[in-house]
């Protein structure tokens, strides 16, 4: 570690295996258990959408607002530490639409530190480079938290401990998770809203690839691609939130500039002019994926997520602005729909 001195409407895994569904609803089924997870509690869950057009905005202020929406308060992050996961998939300077902006990463390190937050650490393994420092200078963020004095983590080479699998959507029995992810007292899966080649989207859930050890399960974590791209979602999410055992997990998508088309790398950018907060992973997503006009019934990890009714509008409770007054038509790759008429071939 080194020290840098930040509507709700009612209701895709490789190439190679993109039209092989049944074994995700199977295995699913065996982790009935594990699911229970993504509950949250018996009660509905809370996502906000705040309206945000330019990084050059009072990001401060709307990440306050973000939080204080979803209910979280300086009273659950006071004296705790708190670990900023941001998406860094790639090291471009300037390219807004690939990573979570700096100035976004800033303002939510920061405004955890106004919280009262003992500590705060942004921490990222990324995908497609063997050095996430790499990642950190070319991508702009260093300045951003030297002027912060916030500190920085390169997962891909973090102590880890092996868990249970909590899901069992893959054969994996245990997965190899950061110990600072476990121990924070607060968890920030900090998304970028784009679009994705194979899953569909990747929103806060495909955000937790990026906590998997590079040096466990490769580059680009081709251990978990092989095991299948959502199973590996399901997996990896809930066996976070149970091994963290009710330790608060929050949800912020940077939509101001989004990608669409060939994402999460190669897409365009798509300015969405919004951010999303939530506590429950699923529902935070669900919300997203309606902004980009995709139906989460498209996105074959929230689909298995729906067992539990986690994308179900009518168990959201929309805060700030609603789906309708931002939503945005995000291009899907031509392969995307093709995922939709086999979900409608099957319903019948």
């Amino acid at each position: 570690m080194t020290e840098i001195p930040p509507d709700g409407r009612p209701e895709a895994t490789s190439r190679r295996k993109f039209l092989q569904t049944a074994g995700v609803a199977a295995a699913a089924a065996a982790g009935v258990a594990a699911v229970r997870h993504f509950r949250g509690g018996s009660g509905k869950h809370p996502v906000a959408l705040l309206k945000c057009d330019s990084y050059e905005a009072d990001l401060r202020r709307v990440v306050r607002d973000g939080l204080a929406a979803v209910g979280v308060t300086p009273a659950m992050v006071k004296a705790k530490p708190v670990l900023i996961k941001p998406n860094l998939v790639e090291p471009h300077a300037g390219a807004s639409h690939i990573n979570v902006h700096p100035h976004v990463i800033g303002a939510v390190a920061e405004e955890f530190r106004a919280m009262g937050a003992s500590d705060v650490l942004v921490a990222e393994g990324a995908g497609h480079v063997h050095d996430s420092y790499h990642v950190l200078h070319a991508s702009g963020l260093v300045d951003v938290l030297a002027e912060s004095r916030t500190k920085f983590m390169d997962l891909n080479y973090a102590e880890a401990r092996g868990c249970k699998n909590a899901f069992k959507a893959t054969e994996m029995k245990s997965l190899y998770l950061p110990k600072p992810v476990l121990e924070s007292g607060v968890f920030v899966s900090l998304a970028k809203m784009k679009t994705h080649h194979w899953a569909g989207a990747t929103l806060s859930m495909k955000n937790l690839f990026g906590i998997m050890p590079g040096s466990f399960y490769g580059w680009p974590k081709n251990v978990l691609h092989m095991n299948g791209i959502d199973q590996s979602i399901m997996d990896i999410n809930s066996t976070i939130l149970a091994e963290r055992r009710g330790r608060p997990h929050v949800s912020i998508v940077d939509g101001v500039v989004g990608m669409e088309g060939d994402g999460p790398i190669m897409g365009t950018p798509k300015a969405a002019g919004v951010m999303a907060f939530g506590t429950n992973p699923a529902a935070t997503d669900a919300v997203c994926a309606r902004v980009m006009n995709i139906d989460p019934l498209w996105i074959r990890h929230l689909r298995e997520a729906r067992k539990v009714g986690t994308i179900d509008g009518r168990r959201i409770v929309m805060r700030g602005e609603s789906v309708a007054d931002v939503a945005t038509e995000f291009e899907l790759l031509p392969h995307i729909p093709v995922h939709k008429m086999l979900l409608e071939h099957a319903r019948g």
